[in-house]
């Protein structure tokens, strides 16, 4: 559900007969490093000693490679100099231009160009002639083209092995970085697959197919015993007791609706949901995809098996969004807002189903006390709490409540989005100004030691100023985000990679074994699984056009009329909630076995049916895309 993911991987690789390449020959295992830099740039000056020192390191197992990205804007005259490089190359002088050019303070003029080729004893003809050959001007601007389609923005920007290092520029952290002990290792893999657009959705299927086989084989035994263990919390036996089940499906699960509240609050503010329509639309959607489910299976079904009619009404959002991500820029911010928008009320009116139609479920007395603690949260919202511990505090005790109240404790997590404050975006100057002073100030303290006889490396992290600094670059770095974005950068991995796979694997181990002999259970099973994959899309496409035909609602700007249709039939997809519906509305006997079984059906119909839409559906033009294009 989040934006475009960021291009990691480098998207044209090392090319020896293209790219200048220093060291890695004859290595067993080379290990590469692509710079996209600037001659004039201060902080690849910088970067230049850990990088010479990198080389020492590691020796001829370390391929440099070095690509142009001058900043003219930033940097008058970077061009001329990135010209003066490739000048140098066509005499095979590239890396002793390209080490002079970095070792001369700036500024930097054509006159010193021309002092450092006659240093270097080139046929400065030559040299003069071919700093005006528009070739070479192109090799510059594919240089550059290539780094804008591989999101580079600034210098230097480093690939190590195909992949953008964003850690530190230190010495030991690159070091550490190319050597890959396990750990980096493990962290680099793991980058480097949450990078894919799928990967939420693989990683989803997959949990879910494994769920299902162990569910329907020989390990179902010890599947139900795993998923029905009793885990308990609190002082007293008892008090809050579930199954490792019920902890994923309503405790985990809260974090995930944390970061799906989180996008919906960002596209309300600054996205496809700014304009109140387009936030109408799905809630009409909603109520659509509630009532003509029910009603495809009320059409179906005789008075006997009519009770069913509210386990065809849910969503499962988790598995619709992990589903959609496998189609990447087919499904466009604004259609995840939409189905995601959708979804939750969805939710919401399959709570107030449980509560009104099958009540013994809810226990009202404890809804005063979720209410208690929403207004907890609005208060530190209004005095303008920018810790997060005081909402996550407050969000566990709606959590608790919500869940001693017969209502999923989840959707907790809803509200600890929506009340976490937000913050005006800082300006980058008083920033820069203040991790430019600490960081100054650490030189100059590492400088003293160092002119001292005695040992500094020991005694530098000790000097108050270390400390000093360290609580400046800090506070610099946190105002960078708001407190939403803080939580969401942190929970969002743990969301998709660890709170969903668990989710899907103890919710989707439902057994396909149920006694289709009773009467009407074929209609049970048919209602179940037509109002899903068939009801629930034609509701939910019902309700979005008389929003827009009463002009109270409009559809996702960019989404293709066929991802549309594509999403609304991987809404079809049913929730753990559907099963407890099925639980509730047959008591427990023999039908809620059909009518579950009928949910894996129509799920899996929803899943085929959206993803041949999807699949026919064309790619949205979005802006990143747009200007991967020009740059081309």
């Amino acid at each position: 559900m989040s934006a475009e993911p960021e291009n990691l991987r480098l998207l044209r690789p090392i090319d020896p007969r293209r790219d200048h390449i220093r060291g890695g020959r004859g290595a067993t295992r080379r290990i590469t490093v692509v710079l996209y830099g600037d001659y004039l740039c201060p902080y690849c000056r910088r970067l230049r000693e850990v990088l010479e020192r990198l080389r020492h390191a590691l020796s001829d197992r370390l391929a440099y490679a070095f690509r142009h990205f001058p900043n003219e804007r930033a940097h008058p005259g970077a061009e001329l100099m990135a010209l003066g490089a490739e000048a140098a190359a066509r005499q095979d002088r590239f890396w002793e231009m390209h080490d002079a050019l970095y070792e001369r303070e700036p500024p930097l003029e054509r006159a010193t160009l021309l002092q450092i080729a006659a240093s270097l004893g080139l046929d400065m003809e030559r040299f003069r002639r071919d700093l005006e050959d528009p070739k070479l001007r192109e090799r510059i601007e594919e240089d550059l083209a290539d780094g804008r389609r591989n999101g580079v923005s600034a210098t230097p920007t480093i690939f190590v092995d195909g992949l953008r290092y964003d850690g530190a520029w230190d010495f030991y952290s690159m070091l550490e970085s190319l050597e890959r002990p396990v750990g980096a290792q493990f962290k680099r893999t793991a980058r480097a697959f949450a990078n894919l657009p799928s990967s939420a959705g693989l990683a989803l299927l997959v949990a879910t197919a494994a769920a299902l086989i162990c569910a329907n084989g020989p390990l179902a035994p010890a599947y139900r015993r795993l998923v029905s263990a009793q885990v308990g919390i609190g002082p007293i036996p008892g008090l809050l007791s579930l199954s490792v089940e019920e902890w994923c499906s309503e405790g985990l699960l809260a974090i995930f609706f944390l970061i799906v509240g989180l996008e919906i609050r960002r596209e309300m503010t600054a996205g496809s949901l700014r304009d109140w329509r387009a936030a109408i639309a799905p809630l009409l959607a909603a109520v659509g995809g509630v009532i003509l489910p029910a009603a495809v299976y009320l059409a179906l079904n005789p008075p006997l098996t009519a009770a069913g009619w509210s386990v065809p009404t849910d969503t499962g959002l988790a598995f619709t969004l992990g589903v959609l991500a496998l189609f990447g820029s087919r499904a466009s911010a604004s259609l995840k807002a939409f189905v995601a928008t959708y979804a939750i009320a969805c939710d919401i009116l399959a709570i107030f189903i449980l509560a009104v139609f099958y009540p013994r479920a809810v226990h009202a007395g404890w809804l005063p006390a979720s209410a208690v603690a929403v207004a907890v949260m609005v208060v530190f919202n209004r005095w303008r709490v920018y810790a997060t511990w005081p909402y996550l505090a407050a969000s566990l005790g709606l959590w608790l409540s919500l869940h001693l109240a017969g209502v999923s404790g989840a959707i907790s997590g809803i509200a600890f989005a929506a009340l976490l404050p937000s913050r005006p975006a800082p300006k980058a100057g008083p920033l820069l100004a203040q991790a430019a002073n600490a960081l100054a100030e650490l030189e100059h303290a590492e400088h003293q030691l160092k002119s001292a006889d005695d040992e500094p490396r020991g005694r530098f992290a000790q000097e108050p100023v270390w400390g000093w600094a360290s609580r400046n670059l800090s506070a610099a770095a946190e105002r960078l985000l708001s407190p939403a974005e803080r939580v969401e950068q942190t929970a969002a991995p743990w969301s998709t990679y660890v709170v969903l796979p668990l989710f899907a694997f103890t919710a989707a181990g439902v057994s396909v074994v149920a006694d289709f002999d009773l009467p009407y259970a074929s209609t049970v099973f048919i209602g179940t699984s037509l109002g899903l994959a068939l009801g629930k899309p034609m509701g939910m496409i019902l309700g979005a056009w008389l929003a827009a035909r009463a002009r109270i609602g409009v559809f996702p700007a960019d989404a293709a009329p066929m991802a549309l249709l594509g999403a609304t039939f991987l809404c079809g997809i049913g929730d753990p909630l559907s099963f407890l519906l099925a639980e509730q509305a047959f008591s427990g006997n023999a039908y809620a076995a059909v009518a579950k079984i009928g949910v894996l059906s129509g799920s899996a119909l929803a899943v085929v049916l959206g993803a041949l839409t999807l699949s026919l559906s064309p790619a949205p033009v979005t802006q990143a895309s747009a200007q991967r294009e020009r740059a081309r």
